[in-house]
């Protein structure tokens, strides 16, 4: 069954920490400046992937009372399965390039951080504004599907797959925000990585129900990346992530349809989206 839950006030969502602890952190010192409390943190998972710091990540998020949904790297990790499930083509470069970070976060995560992974659940529903929106990891029907914003059909499916008014998710890397026929996508990036726009920086939002709407704040995050990528190297991860902290470009592009692959290196600047309250018919 669903879980649902019914914030006060904003809603803060955050995706992808993938073991970047400087990044984790400092999105947490985000939410405490803006005064919202750790009930109102969504995280869309991912927790452990391309840096260094699986274990201090998962800790820090296990203690911090956020509500996370599972994401296909912890699907892998609680399984025990043999790569991270992120759903790239086998003979992509993606593909090769997680050879080597998954068996890396593979070692470092502990047992009991396993058992808590296979706990987590797959969706939350959250109410706000009057409005119930599902919280995924990548897709509604699939855990990790990619749903990009050029993606038209695959969001119209996974909307119809939803049955409510609208879907938080992660996976793609990405922030943004449609609106389809008054239900919304939206995406607010991760904060582990670039959003390969050129720039170091990292992306949250920020969701705010008023009497007539819900706006959804798209913000940029500045953390000390040449710390994680320094740790990153220390650690002999492969080299094409850590370089991608400093210059905020992928270093595979295989998952990206042609108009997010042609916006490479054309850095985001931060934006509002209004979410306007319709009657229901």
């Amino acid at each position: 069954m669903d879980r649902v839950v019914a914030p006060s006030g904003s809603l803060l969502v955050f995706g992808g920490p993938y073991g970047n602890l400087e990044a984790t952190m400092a999105v947490f010192d985000e939410a405490r400046r803006r005064a919202i409390p750790a009930q109102n943190v969504l995280c869309t998972g991912d927790l452990a992937a391309y840096c260094a710091d699986p274990q201090p990540v998962i800790d820090l998020i296990r203690v911090s009372g956020i509500r996370t949904v599972m994401g296909n790297c912890e699907e892998a990790l609680a399984a025990g399965a043999a790569d991270c499930g992120c759903g790239y083509a086998e003979d992509s470069a993606c593909a090769a390039l997680a050879v080597g970070w998954y068996s890396y976060v593979d070692r470092h995560v502990d047992a009991d951080s396993r058992r808590w992974m296979a706990a987590l659940p797959r969706r939350i529903d959250v109410e706000i504004g009057r409005r119930r929106l599902a919280v995924v990891h990548g897709g509604v029907t699939s855990i990790n599907r990619f749903v990009f914003a050029s993606g038209d059909q695959a969001i119209d499916e996974e909307l119809d797959a939803a049955g409510c008014e609208g879907v938080i998710a992660g996976h793609c890397g990405l922030p943004f925000t449609i609106e389809r026929g008054g239900r919304i996508w939206h995406n607010a990036g991760v904060i582990g990585m670039p959003a390969n726009d050129g720039t170091s920086r990292v992306w949250f939002s920020v969701l705010t129900p008023s009497d007539d709407g819900v706006t959804i704040a798209h913000h940029a995050l500045s953390y000390d990346h040449q710390a994680t990528a320094k740790r990153m190297r220390s650690c002999r991860l492969p080299e094409g992530y850590a370089a991608a902290l400093e210059s905020g470009l992928w270093p595979s592009c295989d998952v990206l349809p042609a108009v997010e692959l042609s916006a490479r290196g054309r850095p985001i600047e931060p934006w509002r989206v209004f979410w306007k309250l319709r009657p229901h018919r």
